[in-house]
């Protein structure tokens, strides 16, 4: 074998998948046709869930204070605060709604990374081979053959065709997945046409917006940035990650929009933003340095769920194995809790500590976050659509939101902690991520947060007691225990937490080990020895 892992796909979900597999002891080759990260502006940011994962990595750092200039007032805006951990934020935008999550107090559980996609591939990339991961640059995949014993994948390289053997194969190649198509796993879904979406960089006037940034056009309206607004033409949002020069979105209706291969002008952004406003907002070039300052036009609205996730010994993870098209797109940040899902239940199995089983876990758990988050997106186009109809439910959609319960249902869907995983019946947080438990551990006060940088299993006993040490010593090779006292009232006695955070077992009572041994074997493997 070259390799446990083979990845195609070096974007971020590959290369955080990379890193993660490498944390796990499995050693991986990562496969990217890009010579150097992707010059194209896409996503913003990333939302929900997947920011507190990063954070128990230590990547949060490295992500937030990137830049001292306008994404850092954007995490301000958000958060009011940069700071080396996450902060819920104040308020968010849903299908065209400002919820106000300040009304949710210690409650609210949302938070938001300004972060531009490109700085992600590169702090993932720095961090995959600081690791240890085998990032091939310019390498293309290009066919498999497998067996019950791995998988033989073609790569097209630099300097002509070659072959890797591995115990495994995963497409992190993008909703086009030529290792899906090549798998045979199907990708069923539906495709619209009934909205033009337009993306550009442009330069806003200054006499059209206010000293808080939000854009005040001629009849006098006020559009405040970072949101999506509703029209009686559309939808639009514009934000600034760039000195004087706004990402711009605009959503039309039963547009007529010129075919594909017609390529996208500011003047036809200008003209799209004028009609769903009303009024006409100039609209001008922004300075040019030889960025590709017009991002895409989209007429589709493409809603695809792989099934299935995994064939033998290949596996589909993020735009490979879903994409959602238009409000609410959840696909990076579904991606790379694909990725941390996936890695460690992959080295585990590659290293012959647990059994194939295991690898089944994925799809159970993750395909029902993507249809989840697919039905969130299909509400939030739902209540963006024109008519008056629509306006109605709006309406009363709005009144629900001035409810507190209400309100914090609608931020758990954002946040994606809506749908636990299926760790059968225990008290909370079982099959949720772990909470941030604050500790005394080794005569110090830390987080947990950071005793999960190194993606080990790790047994949290809060009780002191001989009783989970003694019935965890059979996984001591691959189980941390450790040992503290908890500083947050309600703490649970003990948890046992996956490397990807989440709760696989809980304490019922103080030194009582009832229930662990079986989920140390479902989720770690068989014992090493017998106790």
């Amino acid at each position: 074998m070259n390799a446990d892992v083979v990845i195609s796909g070096g974007g971020p979900t590959g290369l955080l998948l990379a890193a993660e597999l490498r944390l796990g002891g499995a050693r991986v080759v990562v496969l990217e046709r890009r010579a150097e990260p992707d010059p194209v502006p896409r996503a913003n940011g990333l939302v929900g869930q997947v920011v507190t994962v990063l954070y128990r990595r230590g990547l949060y750092r490295a992500l937030a204070r990137h830049d001292r200039g306008p994404r850092a007032l954007v995490q301000r805006w958000f958060t009011g605060s940069l700071g080396d951990r996450p902060r819920p934020v104040r308020g968010f935008s849903h299908a065209g709604f400002r919820l106000d999550l300040r009304r949710l107090r210690d409650a609210n559980p949302l938070h938001v990374l300004a972060v531009p996609q490109r700085r992600m591939e590169q702090v993932f990339e720095r961090h995959a081979r600081g690791l240890g991961a085998d990032v091939r640059r310019g390498h293309t995949f290009a066919g498999l053959a497998q067996d019950g014993d791995g998988v033989t994948v073609e790569v097209d390289g630099p300097d002509g065709r070659y072959r890797l053997r591995a115990a495994y194969l995963v497409g992190c190649d993008g909703s086009h997945s030529a290792v899906r198509k090549v798998a045979g796993i199907g990708f069923p879904g539906e495709t619209s046409r009934e909205v033009v979406i337009r993306m550009a960089h442009v330069v806003l006037p200054r006499a059209a917006l206010t000293p808080a940034g939000a854009l005040r056009a001629a009849d006098g309206a006020v559009y405040r940035p970072y949101q999506l607004h509703r029209t009686a033409h559309g939808a639009f949002s514009f934000a600034s990650f760039i000195p004087g020069v706004h990402v711009l979105s605009t959503h039309e209706w039963d547009a007529q929009a010129p075919g594909e291969q017609v390529p996208m002008s500011v003047a036809e952004a200008r003209t799209s933003l004028s009609r769903v406003v009303g009024v006409d907002v100039p609209v001008a070039e922004p300075p040019t340095d030889g960025r590709p300052w017009i991002l895409r036009r989209l007429t589709d609205r493409n809603n695809r769920l792989a099934d299935p996730y995994r064939v033998g010994r290949v596996f589909v993870v993020g735009d490979a194995a879903h994409v959602f098209a238009g409000f609410g797109g959840s696909n990076l940040n579904l991606g790379l809790q694909d990725a941390v899902n996936l890695a460690w239940k992959l080295a585990l199995v590659a290293r012959g500590l647990a059994p194939d089983a295991l690898l089944d876990t994925y799809q159970s758990e993750r395909m029902p976050q993507a249809r989840q988050a697919l039905d969130r997106t299909r509400e939030q186009a739902e209540l963006m659509a024109p008519g008056d109809e629509v306006t109605a439910r709006r309406e009363r959609y709005a009144a629900r939101l001035r409810e507190p319960g209400f309100l914090r249902e609608v931020a758990d869907a954002v946040a994606g902690l809506d749908l636990p995983y299926p760790m059968g019946q225990g008290p909370a947080p079982l099959g949720r991520m772990a909470p941030d438990l604050r500790l005394a551990h080794d005569g110090r006060r830390i987080r947990l947060a950071s005793l999960q940088h190194g993606a080990r299993p790790l047994l949290l006993d809060l009780t002191g007691g001989p009783a989970l040490a003694a019935a965890a010593a059979p996984w001591a090779d691959r189980v941390d225990l450790v040992r503290a006292t908890s500083r947050d009232p309600g703490a649970p006695p003990a948890l046992l937490i996956r490397p990807d955070g989440y709760v696989a077992w809980t304490g019922p009572a103080p030194n009582d080990p009832t229930g662990l041994p079986d989920a140390l074997t479902t989720w770690f493997g068989p014992p090493a020895t017998t106790p």
